[in-house]
């Protein structure tokens, strides 16, 4: 556990699914700090900021529509420098409207990232901006695996780019605790999670989801199937089949316990996939576009599979099937990046 010396206060300021569970695990490797949180009304993450124990004030909301989205996140700073609370430091992850409100503020920013992927596609004029404005907080906090050039090529101070050996989702996953009783709330014993694409991501040129493919070899092969819609026209993927087979959570579900207890976890992004390969499990990212700099580690290593080869993600499923889940070297990364906060937090009181 580390020590800190005084009480401080913390803002943090979640915008994502994942960030109630990885500011969890981060503020619980801290002591004498009190939090004040800012939540985003973006699908599951103003419930998951409850499951997690946060009190919380609700500001802002993401958009269906990508032309609002870009508008939206604008209005949201404004938001957040006008209301944000008063805070010794600002704690955000992949999040730029937390970095400029807290610079309005005057407030320090310690900002997480594992993302170094800023154009793959052509005309991403406005993702690069934002990638841009993120690498603008007071210290950025990445994986070792980070290619740190994203940062520096935008004139950021070295000495403000701090990095650690492992990844951001063994952070939250090192205080897991598996529920026996989880697999209760579905309507089978034994499944694989699937998440589908964000195509309408202004960083994906893909047109085409594989998660139809995904789920007809699913039921082909007699695999239930937990699916998790990012809500944008991707429930309809789900048509054909009946909620014995394909079963979508009316309500949030807590996406560990959900890897922990499945076959494997195929997502179209990284996260989930992270998480699984994190806690020992099969794991797969179908994401259309070049894989962040982690996730080619983690398959380097033999961590997780990235492919969009739906033959080739049952294949490996079938070779994995029953992988019993562990924790690994989840405590000691949560550990030394509860430290590493420590250390910058206390240089910026200096």
């Amino acid at each position: 556990m580390t020590t800190a010396t005084t009480t401080q206060t913390a803002w943090i300021d979640l915008v994502s699914p994942s960030h109630p569970f990885f500011f969890r695990g981060l503020v619980d490797s801290l002591t004498d700090v009190r939090t004040e949180v800012t939540v985003r009304e973006k699908t599951e993450t103003v419930d998951l900021a409850g499951e997690t124990g946060f009190d919380y004030t609700v500001l802002g909301r993401d958009f269906d529509n990508t032309l609002l989205r870009k508008f939206g996140i604008p209005l949201r700073t404004m938001q957040l420098a006008a209301q944000a609370p008063p805070a010794s430091v600002s704690l955000s992850s992949r999040n730029a409207m937390c970095v400029l409100a807290s610079k309005a503020r005057g407030i320090p920013s310690i900002h997480f990232t594992d993302n170094d992927i800023t154009a793959h596609v052509d005309g991403l004029g406005f993702e690069e901006l934002y990638n841009r404005l993120e690498a603008q907080a007071t210290h950025n906090v990445v994986p070792a695996a980070f290619e740190t050039s994203e940062l520096t090529k935008w004139r950021v101070d070295s000495s403000r780019v701090h990095t650690y050996d492992g990844y951001k989702e063994d952070i939250y996953v090192a205080d897991f605790e598996p529920d026996p009783s989880f697999p209760e709330r579905l309507p089978f014993e034994e499944y694989i999670v699937v998440r589908p694409e964000a195509l309408d991501a202004a960083y994906v040129s893909e047109e085409r989801s594989l998660v139809p493919d995904i789920l007809r070899e699913a039921a082909e092969r007699g695999i239930d199937v937990v699916y998790l819609p990012r809500g944008r026209g991707d429930e309809e993927f789900t048509a054909p089949y009946g909620p014995s087979d394909v079963y979508v959570p009316e309500t949030a579900l807590n996406g560990l316990q959900l890897a922990w207890h499945s076959d494997g976890v195929l997502t179209g992004s990284g996260t989930m996939a992270r998480e699984a390969a994190c806690m020992n499990k099969p794991a797969v990212s179908f994401f259309p576009e070049t894989p962040l700099s982690v996730d080619q580690q983690m398959a380097r290593d033999g961590d997780i599979l990235l492919t969009r080869d739906h033959h080739e993600i049952f294949d490996y499923l079938d070779a994995n099937r029953g992988t019993e889940g562990s924790l690994g070297e989840s405590k000691r990364v949560r550990d030394e990046v509860g430290e590493l906060v420590t250390r910058i937090w206390e240089s910026i009181d200096e």
